[in-house]
């Protein structure tokens, strides 16, 4: 298995730095030690001001499948329940617990145990059997990150690839160049038997010299350059393509013009193209969109995740300004005996003024931003998972999907809010939802102004829970306050 970056040995120097920067992704963390000024440090050097940054942090979906992607070291099991759609409902529905079941070539079956999957996922249980039947399936399939996603159907396209022939036979598309190497990444593992099959990028910056084809039967790319490479370039044969991915396709419709772009290429493939569709959430955009690009699909999908806040205690205290709520969390801190923490600010500007004071006081916190390159964010939450850091400071880009089982305080220091000054209801949910996971008791502490506290209320009543009242300056209650 090779892959392929064109541009020589700027090319090839790329491609080597790309292998490096995903496989040594966790790195020792530079910034945030030992800060004594209201300056933050960079892990590349750069500063970053404190009075820069009094924008609300804007969650970036690609950005955060990719991170999803990065800090899961090993498959996750899902909870949610598997439903499963076919095309044909009186078709017998199949399902494998074991690779072997799959009568896979030897080399594939070689490669996913050299990944380290022992046996399939629950996703990978239901999927696989339709992906690789005879005659192709097609596949509209909902899964998040680590569940194996990406493994299946990339064993769906090696299995399929004829490596006798020269040209693209599969297709996938990512809406990033990010996410397209990530996807590589995977290729390359599992096909790291297949010797005589290899993997090509479709992305910005990858140029092919004219009147040079592509012989690579795997395509990887984003939807405007493969776009490009099939109708302007003509360097792919849409009509020989055998299975077409679209990855992420949440995402995808999140993006100005990926929509239509990846239409117009599923329009040009054959009917006897396999064609699947992977997405983490699907809101109604995304099923019209899905049903619009893959036709007579199966369907595999999971019960929306039930997030509760009955096993989490919940608490606000009143406060003048920050320097207040500071104190107040410093009083919570040293009358509890605390796990690990996570404390959400709304603001980049308020996240650095907190760390910074933590910091000074002696406290061992790291910092999670939206400035941060993807990269070092999985760092920092690696470090913080494992436990180098008690606290980890952060806007919204972590409010979802980062589960660190240690976590038994969440710290609100801003409520969440919309652009209408309401509360963000769901976000209040995500956040809190970081403690109390995996059946344990959680405890939240909301810091508020006086004039939020309306909106506080607001948020008890949308959840019919309790959030009760707390004297910081009362360190008896404070103390008598258990998991």
């Amino acid at each position: 298995m090779a892959s392929l970056l064109w541009g020589g040995d700027a090319g090839a120097a790329e491609s080597e730095r790309l292998n490096g920067h995903f496989s040594n992704l966790i790195h020792p963390q530079k910034n945030l030690l030992g800060i004594k000024s209201a300056t933050i440090p960079n892990i590349d050097g750069s500063v970053n001001r404190i009075e820069e940054d009094d924008e609300d942090d804007v969650v970036d979906l690609a950005a955060n499948s990719l991170l999803n992607k990065l800090i899961r070291q090993s498959l996750v099991e899902s909870s949610h329940r598997v439903e499963v759609l076919q095309k044909d409902p009186s078709s017998p529905l199949y399902s494998v617990k074991t690779f072997e079941e799959l009568r896979l070539k030897e080399e594939l079956l070689k490669g996913i145990y050299a990944m380290g999957f022992n046996r399939p996922s629950k996703i990978q249980e239901m999927a696989l059997p339709m992906m690789l039947a005879h005659p192709p399936q097609n596949l509209i399939a909902q899964s998040q990150s680590g569940t194996g996603k990406t493994a299946a159907f990339v064993l769906a396209m090696l299995s399929r690839v004829n490596a006798l022939k020269l040209f693209p036979q599969c297709l996938c598309l990512a809406p990033t160049y990010e996410l397209a190497l990530q996807t590589g990444r995977v290729v390359e593992r599992m096909g790291k038997f297949c010797v005589d099959v290899q993997v090509m990028y479709a992305i910005r910056g990858n140029r092919i010299p004219r009147g040079m084809d592509v012989t690579k039967q795997i395509v990887i790319g984003t939807p405007g350059t493969v776009l490009d490479w099939c109708f302007k370039r003509k360097l792919i044969d849409l009509t020989k393509i055998r299975v077409f991915v679209l990855d992420e396709a949440d995402v995808m419709i999140d993006t100005q013009g990926f929509a239509d772009q990846s239409i117009r290429i599923q329009r040009a493939l054959p009917s006897e193209c396999q064609m699947l569709l992977f997405s983490a959430t699907f809101e109604d955009s995304v099923w019209q969109f899905a049903e619009r690009i893959i036709p007579d699909p199966n369907v595999i999908k999971l019960r929306k995740e039930e997030l509760t806040l009955n096993n989490i205690r919940q608490y606000y205290v009143l406060c003048g300004n920050r320097k207040d709520k500071y104190q107040a969390l410093c009083n919570i801190y040293g009358g509890i005996t605390i796990g690990q923490a996570i404390i959400f600010c709304q603001t980049r500007r308020n996240a650095k003024w907190l760390t910074v004071e933590m910091m000074q006081d002696g406290h061992q916190v790291s910092l999670l931003s939206g400035e941060l390159t993807v990269d070092q964010r999985a760092s920092i939450i690696q470090r913080f998972r494992d436990g180098k850091e008690k606290v980890l400071i952060t806007t919204n880009v972590c409010a979802r999907g980062i589960d660190v089982k240690q976590v038994t305080i969440v710290v609100n220091f801003d409520l969440p809010v919309n652009q209408a000054e309401e509360p963000d209801y769901e976000t209040y949910l995500h956040r809190i939802g970081r403690t109390g996971r995996f059946g344990k008791k959680g405890l939240a502490f909301n810091m508020i102004e006086v004039d939020k506290l309306p909106l506080l209320m607001k948020i008890q009543d949308h959840f019919n829970s309790s959030i009760k009242q707390l004297d910081p300056e009362d360190m008896d209650e404070i103390e008598k306050i258990e998991y």
